[in-house]
């Protein structure tokens, strides 16, 4: 298990809970290359190549998640997420997406035309 520096836990933190890097160096008033660079040496200490695998990797060693699960409750626990999202589906009048037909791009476009 890699251990993370003082600064290193606190970018993996908050790119975990989905922060970009700029929103990371304004928050600790750091340079965003900064943020990157150090966001290389995470990758390089835990092995992994994408912000989704921090992510995944930050949640389990903090909520205490095992790793290693096996496809029965892997299976599980996508059929219950999937229920949830259904469910919500149903409950819920919001939809997830909205449709924007060419017509209201049209009109934002010609609005801001005639406002310059």
């Amino acid at each position: 298990m890699a251990t993370l520096s003082e600064r290193e836990a606190q970018i993996a933190e908050r790119i975990a809970w989905g922060a970009s890097q700029k929103e990371v160096a304004c928050d600790l008033g750091i340079s965003r290359y900064t943020v990157d660079n150090i966001l290389r040496k995470i990758y390089q200490k835990l092995h992994i190549g994408k912000v989704n695998e921090l992510s995944a990797w930050w949640f389990c060693t903090h909520f205490n998640i095992s790793f290693e699960l096996s496809p029965l409750k892997r299976a599980i626990g996508a059929i219950a997420l999937l229920m949830l999202v259904i469910l919500n589906d149903f409950i819920s009048e919001d939809t997830y997406c909205r449709n924007r037909s060419k017509k209201v791009r049209i009109e934002v476009c010609v609005r801001f035309k005639e406002t310059v």
